[in-house]
């Protein structure tokens, strides 16, 4: 009782006016990188998902309201140390135009102010709040663009195998598959698995820390984001093929259809992750009883 009434005395008016001052001034200094992320938001595909993450973090953080209330307030100095380093990375990253610096600055940022303000246990309980924030952090493009390449090339190859083995007689050149007809689809970024890669690993981590118990659940399930993404747009480029083979290349890459298929196979992309949630939580030691 004595720890925590000094607690409640700590968390007074003059911490809580400290605490406002510091959420303005990095609400003040980080406006510029918000903006920024939010310009890659909208208009990045892959990254689009980032307008949502604040939102789950936000909701992740309320879920721990009644045990906040519980904690000590006990201010870490050496979060001081933390938001200096965050504010030293923030310019670094305006400086050189990187907005995965000035979004990865941010985080680090909101976590040094828990630190000096609420001190290690806040931090502790907020941690995964906190780390989901990263979600939102634009993936730096000399790192994504690569990868987007070979997701495009495998996919090319592994459809064409299966295209050649159900006896089509298709070729590819690089990305591009040549129809028996003599047109040719563009395995487009869209097609390459990325987007669903990209916005399926948050769903897959909250998925794993909410539903699951074990850590070798839960690396299954996180690990499963990147099979299931990709054979979500394997299904779309062979749906692609032979639509192209009906009714001709044009049609088929082009207008409502072919986005409604795009937005189907991550659907069932999405069914699928939560089927095997599902299935993982009722197998592992204790699982029966929590499902039910």
């Amino acid at each position: 009782m004595v720890q925590l009434e000094e607690a409640t005395k700590s968390a007074g008016t003059p911490l809580a006016s400290r605490e406002w001052a510091l959420v303005a001034l990095l609400a003040v200094a980080f406006a510029p990188g918000v903006l920024a992320m939010a310009d890659v938001w909208t208009h990045v595909d892959y990254q689009s998902h980032g307008f949502l993450v604040p939102v789950v973090s936000v909701w992740l953080a309320m879920r721990q309201r009644y045990a906040l209330r519980r904690l000590p307030v006990e201010p870490a100095g050496w979060g001081l140390a933390v938001l200096a380093a965050a504010f030293v990375a923030y310019f670094a990253g305006i400086i050189g135009g990187s907005v995965s610096l000035q979004g990865a600055a941010l985080v680090a940022a909101i976590a040094g102010a828990v630190l000096f303000a609420r001190g290690t246990a806040w931090l502790r309980r907020l941690a995964l709040p906190i780390a989901f924030l990263l979600f939102m952090v634009p993936v730096p493009p000399g790192w994504i663009t690569p990868l987007i390449l070979q997701l495009q090339l495998f996919v090319s190859d592994v459809s064409l195998r299966i295209l050649n083995a159900l006896g089509i007689l298709a070729s590819r050149e690089g990305n591009v598959l040549l129809l028996p007809s003599g047109e040719s689809l563009f395995v487009a970024e869209a097609c390459s698995g990325v987007t669903s890669i990209v916005t399926l690993a948050p769903l897959g981590v909250l998925l794993a820390v909410l539903t699951l118990r074990g850590p070798v659940a839960r690396v299954l399930l996180v690990a499963a984001v990147v099979p299931l993404a990709m054979a979500g747009n394997l299904v779309r480029v062979l749906a692609t093929v032979f639509a192209a083979m009906r009714v001709g290349a044009q049609s088929a890459t082009d207008g409502p259809p072919h986005e409604m298929l795009g937005l189907l196979t991550y659907l069932v992309a999405v069914s699928l992750l939560l089927a095997l949630s599902a299935l993982l939580r009722r197998v592992e030691p204790g699982g029966s009883a929590a499902a039910a």
